[in-house]
């Protein structure tokens, strides 16, 4: 099982020697990835009674500009968007930055997506909250043609190309994992995705859910075997002497990779979230 980090944009602050130096220790500790999250606006909560989540107060480094400036300090660390609200993006915008990060990292980047839920991002960027399933089902489809051919035409329900193309080109599909716990996106990783994002222990729902994923799988002709699945340890959720036991039960549920998350632990410097990754990774087997 791989084993990765989050990027604790919430608590590491703009410094962008700060972001070089976590990384770098990251990194050199023997971290296989970096998986950061996504959004593009924080609602102000003020006028919004009952508001629940992330608000104009959390900050949220932007992930492909993030990447870019993480491909060119790292050698080897794999980037990951865990995950990108990519209803809410331009199909084609997402298709060229992706291509971008992945060519400068040299093909490191692997696209974790997902619906999201706040309706104010949604609005701002000019795009409906209803339909969005169905809109990331077909971005999917057009994210992975216009990376394989170098001209395209597409005519979707959301989406239209007419005889244009990236360039440059990727050189490789880029792998696209899918976040949420819903049966829908369950079926749908299964159907269509290279991986799934869960952040819940590794339970009997758990199970339950990976059977679905699989059985999904082996209906649309697939081998469930090929599709990966990344666990996220919140340390902060998880008291320290079951680390390792949540860590050893999803490899028993077939994980591939597992990320920690060291947010939320009463860090007071950013340096300190690097050096709470450099002593769990040891223990995590």
């Amino acid at each position: 099982m791989k084993i990765g980090a989050v990027f604790p944009q919430l608590e590491i602050g703009a410094d962008p020697a700060v972001v070089r130096d976590w990384t770098t220790t990251v990194e050199a500790a023997g971290y296989n990835h970096v998986l950061a999250y996504d959004h593009v606006l924080g609602a102000d909560p003020a006028n919004r009674p009952g508001w629940t989540g992330y608000t104009d107060k959390s900050l949220f480094h932007e992930v492909f500009v993030l990447f870019g400036y993480l491909a060119a300090i790292t050698t080897t660390l794999e980037l990951v968007t865990g995950v990108l609200v990519l209803p809410q993006r331009q199909t084609a915008l997402v298709a060229k930055q992706a291509a971008e990060v992945d060519v400068l990292s040299g093909g490191r980047l692997r696209l974790g997506v997902g619906i999201g839920w706040n309706q104010v991002e949604y609005d701002a960027l000019g795009v409906p909250f209803e339909k969005r399933g169905a809109r990331l089902t077909q971005q999917v489809d057009l994210l992975r043609k216009l990376w394989a051919d170098p001209v395209i035409s597409y005519d979707g329900r959301f989406d239209h190309v007419d005889e244009a193309g990236l360039n440059p080109l990727p050189g490789r599909e880029i792998p696209i994992w899918f976040g949420g716990t819903a049966d829908a996106v369950l079926r749908r990783t299964g159907r269509i995705g290279d991986g799934w994002m869960p952040q819940s222990a590794p339970d009997e729902n758990a199970r339950r859910q990976i059977a679905l994923m699989r059985q999904s799988a082996e209906a649309a002709g697939r081998d469930p075997a090929t599709i990966g699945i990344e666990a996220r340890l919140t340390l902060g959720a998880v008291p320290e002497e079951d680390w390792r036991s949540f860590a050893d039960g999803w490899r028993d549920l077939g994980a591939t990779h597992l990320c920690v998350n060291t947010m939320n632990l009463g860090l007071t410097r950013p340096e300190d979230h690097a050096q709470v990754l450099r002593e769990v990774l040891p223990k995590l087997g």
